[in-house]
């Protein structure tokens, strides 16, 4: 378990380390550590969600930090849940009457309008992890508020 000022650390460089923009993505830095956390910001400054990698890793294999955060940064639905609660959230309560017959009708892909809602306004920041167990922990804490607010997209449900 990840105890006392190592996460805190991690916690302060998941809150105000360097953002990445996924405008500008790919990101050569993403692709070095095995297991991590990441944050996802918008352009106002509020925690978006919360993701990690490395749970359950082999030796032998490759990172997964570039692979999860290019499936997000395409913004393709199918297979990415991220990019499934920013259609959900995000961009399907800002469409219009028109634009969402366009989509009805085909003329608009959804998926577009994901990618560019999260190319135009999101952005990253991530840590690696010694390993996905404590890379779990650490997302565990983001969802229940330890960057003093609760991730929009996938705060951590109540259990009762």
């Amino acid at each position: 378990m990840v105890r006392g000022s190592d996460q805190e650390q991690q916690l302060d460089q998941l809150r105000s380390g360097q953002l990445h923009w996924f405008k500008d993505w790919p990101n050569a830095e993403a692709s070095s550590a095995r297991a991590g956390v990441y944050t996802v910001w918008d352009t106002e400054g509020r925690l978006v969600y919360v993701g990690m990698w490395g749970r359950g890793i082999a030796l032998n294999a490759p990172p997964k930090l570039s692979t999860r955060l290019a499936s997000h940064a395409a913004g393709r639905r199918s297979g990415d849940q991220f990019c499934v609660y920013v259609a959900d959230r995000l961009v399907l309560p800002s469409l219009t009457t028109e634009q969402i017959a366009d989509i009805g009708s085909g003329r608009v892909q959804l998926d577009t309008l994901v990618r560019a809602y999260i190319r135009d306004r999101l952005a990253y920041r991530f840590i690696a992890a010694e390993d996905g167990k404590q890379a779990y922990e650490v997302e565990d804490a983001i969802k229940r508020g330890a960057l003093g607010e609760r991730p929009m997209l996938n705060p951590a449900l109540n259990r009762n």
